[in-house]
C-alpha cells in the first residue's frame, strides 16, 4: 500500500496575512514548524475576501497597496503528527480559527512512489 492513502486528519489554520509572530509572517512560521515537526506538505492559500470574529470584511481591492487578507493553512497528516505539530504552535497564533476533520486520501501521485 501506498504511503499517504487512506484515513488521515485536515487541519485547517485561518489567519491574516498581516499576522506575524516574533517579526516574520505567521503563515512563514507555520510551514517552518511543519517542516521541523515531519509534516509531509502544507499550502498556503490567499482569499480574496473575509469575514473575521470582529465582522469586518476584508475583501482584496485593486485600488488599495496594503491590504488585510485572509490567509489559510491546510494540513492532511495522522492524527499523532498534527498533534505533534499543534503542540509546537501552542502560543504562535495570538488570533486565528483552527479547524480539525476527517478526510480520506484516494490518490497521490509522486514520481518518488514509482508507476505501476
Amino acid at each position: 500500500m501506498k504511503p499517504y492513502l487512506g484515513k488521515r486528519k485536515l487541519l485547517k489554520i485561518y489567519i491574516g496575512n498581516e499576522d506575524t509572530f516574533e517579526g516574520r509572517p505567521l503563515w512563514e512560521v507555520l510551514l517552518q514548524r511543519a517542516k521541523e515537526s515531519g509534516i509531509a506538505g502544507a499550502t498556503v492559500m490567499k482569499a480574496v475576501a473575509g469575514i473575521g470574529a470582529h465582522s469586518q470584511v476584508h475583501a482584496f481591492n485593486v485600488w488599495v497597496l496594503k491590504q488585510k487578507l485572509p490567509l489559510i493553512v491546510e494540513i492532511i497528516e495522522t492524527e499523532e503528527k498534527i498533534s505533534g505539530f499543534m503542540e509546537s504552535v501552542n502560543g504562535v497564533i495570538e488570533e486565528g480559527l483552527v479547524t480539525l476533520s476527517d478526510v480520506e486520501v484516494i490518490s497521490y501521485k509522486h514520481p518518488a512512489f514509482g508507476k505501476k
